[in-house]
């Protein structure tokens, strides 16, 4: 049986810092005020983004010049193809987890592996999550890796668990990279076993829905 991932030791790099998560953390931030007070534009734009939901960005013209990607092209540390993709990759699937919710599905703070304990009331292990999870984890690219993801967004939607898509972001950029995903890997494996199951407004009661774009 395929474990998931342990914790990295204490000294390992952070993860989540950079031009890639300061540039989705503040995109979201904007479309979900503007979603959650039913605004025109930003229902329209959700759903636009709703299309290349675990799809390669590149492949879905219509996405193209909906983000403002200029930070990207002016950071001269940065791989500006494997930026774009994971702004693109990560905004699609926060505007799938954000359909038809009155609430914010984007919360900084929660890393995919505590999102994903989440999901197992009781902090029992759930085991046919817990193989979504570790097949996430093994992705061998990140289209792979998108549609993977694409799948455990919509198990946290219907339970209504917010997710950190600025740090998302950037661990999708750093899976890009040499070794990248070895160091996502851990950073997820420790959130998921550091989790402890508490009672809070994700987890407690049923979940609040929105009608609006429902389709």
């Amino acid at each position: 049986m395929t474990a998931v991932p342990e914790a990295p030791a204490p000294d390992a790099p952070p993860i989540g810092q950079g031009t890639v998560r300061t540039l989705v953390g503040g995109e979201i931030a904007r479309l979900q005020r503007g979603y959650l007070s039913d605004r025109a534009e930003a229902v329209a734009a959700l759903a636009r983004l709703r299309r290349g939901a675990g799809r390669d960005a590149a492949a879905v013209p219509d996405l193209w010049g909906l983000i403002d990607l200029e930070p990207l092209y002016t950071d001269p540390t940065l791989r500006k193809d494997a930026a774009a993709n994971a702004v693109y990759t990560a905004m699609t699937l926060w505007s799938l987890h954000q359909q038809s919710r009155g609430s914010g599905m984007h919360r900084p703070g929660i890393e995919l592996g505590a999102a994903v304990r989440k999901l197992m009331p009781g902090g029992e292990i759930d085991e046919p999550v817990r193989k979504r999870f570790v097949r996430a984890g093994t992705s061998a690219n990140l289209p792979l890796l998108a549609s993977r993801l694409r799948e455990i967004v919509l198990l946290l939607r219907g339970q209504d668990i917010a997710l950190d898509y600025a740090l998302l972001a950037d661990q999708l950029y750093r899976w890009q990279q040499p070794g990248g995903p070895d160091r996502v890997r851990r950073s997820w494996g420790r959130a998921f076993h550091a989790h402890r199951t508490t009672r809070d407004e994700n987890t407690d009661g049923a979940a609040v829905t929105d009608p609006k774009d429902a389709s």
